[in-house]
């Protein structure tokens, strides 16, 4: 048992400070210790609530975790399509509450958007390292924003990439993505509008975009690629060819939540897979339960839907360190 010092009140985290106490690497290591202790059985089922609101929607993801001790965060993030072009808005917003997971005190209130794109990067290295040619050098990133550049990041610190080609529907985008990434992480990117034959020559593929109709098409993927999808996050997004996805070694994050709001939702709407036929949940790849790649030919796709354990390991190393560094404000929210 442990005693929480509720004197000081709730400690209050911007984006900023957000961004300078996590690291992708740190991140990268706090979410693969979820995903073991989730595909070990030591967790509670995360959990997930979407709303749907004129042009965008809400969703609530919240789960318990134990570290060094227990935490419960809950993530309210809202997801607007036309907020830049309508308000000057970020797309995605919102906040993370942190709580005592023994007593409920709440800990910590912070900016869910540093969060939110590191630990989806993070996700992507994790599934890359048990699910991707180790050798793999020449990587696709399909939506060249925020999330396109730290998913990059991440399959870089896990894979030898040394080059990438950038897709984005606004090719500006993808040309100053190839600009501020290439001198970064110190590799070739070239951007492209001839998605087909830049997967021909990729060894992986990420992609990150709103779409509502699949970009990759089954037979522009070869032999042995590693894909990432990461955009559906909803059941109106899509990104992979159902047909794509039923010839492939597919693994979900959550299954339940891929099934419902995933690319994995758009196959088994058209009955081309079954969820029994879904290799694993990346849990129990990481615990050991299930294989990952068994050969170098087979196509391998993770369906990255956002699993709240993700969120609660990188919220957790966010507060602590907060604590060891004395960063942030507190507020006395019970008083």
């Amino acid at each position: 048992m442990h005693k929480t010092d509720t004197s000081a009140g709730s400690l209050l985290l911007d984006r900023r400070e957000i961004a300078g106490l996590l690291t992708l690497e740190t991140c990268i290591a706090a979410v693969e210790r979820a995903f073991l202790l989730y595909g070990q059985g030591a967790t509670s089922p995360p959990g997930i609530l979407g709303i749907h609101a004129s042009d965008g929607g809400f969703h609530i993801k919240a789960g318990l975790l134990k570290t060094n001790k227990s935490y419960f965060a809950a993530k309210l993030n809202a997801n607007f399509v036309e907020n830049t072009r309508r308000f000057g808005l970020p797309l995605i917003q919102g906040l993370i509450l942190l709580c005592d997971g023994e007593n409920g005190y709440p800990l910590a209130v912070m900016d869910s958007t540093e969060i939110t794109i590191k630990r989806t990067g993070a996700a992507t290295a994790i599934a890359a390292k048990y699910l991707a040619r180790p050798d793999s050098k020449v990587a696709t990133i399909c939506g060249c924003g925020n999330q396109g550049r730290v998913q990059l990041r991440a399959i870089k610190t896990v894979l030898p990439i040394e080059q990438s080609f950038a897709f984005d529907a606004d090719r500006t985008h993808a040309m100053t993505f190839a600009a501020e990434l290439s001198s970064e992480l110190q590799i070739r990117i070239q951007p492209t509008d001839d998605l087909p034959s830049a997967l021909k020559r990729s060894d992986v593929c990420v992609t990150c975009t709103p779409a509502k109709r699949y970009l990759i098409q089954s037979q522009d993927v070869p032999a042995g690629m590693f894909i990432a999808g990461v955009g559906a996050d909803n059941p109106e997004k899509q990104e992979l060819d159902p047909a794509l996805m039923a010839s492939s070694k597919v693994v979900a994050d959550v299954l339940e939540q891929c099934a419902t709001i995933g690319d994995l939702h758009h196959a088994l709407e058209k009955g081309l897979l079954q969820k029994t036929q879904v290799h694993a949940e990346l849990g129990e790849i990481v615990a050991g339960k299930k294989p990952g790649r068994t050969s170098r030919e087979e196509i391998t796709i993770f369906d990255s839907t956002g699993m709240a354990l993700q969120d609660v390991a990188a919220a957790i190393e966010v507060y602590e360190k907060a604590l060891q560094t004395g960063t942030g404000v507190r507020k006395n929210f019970l008083n």
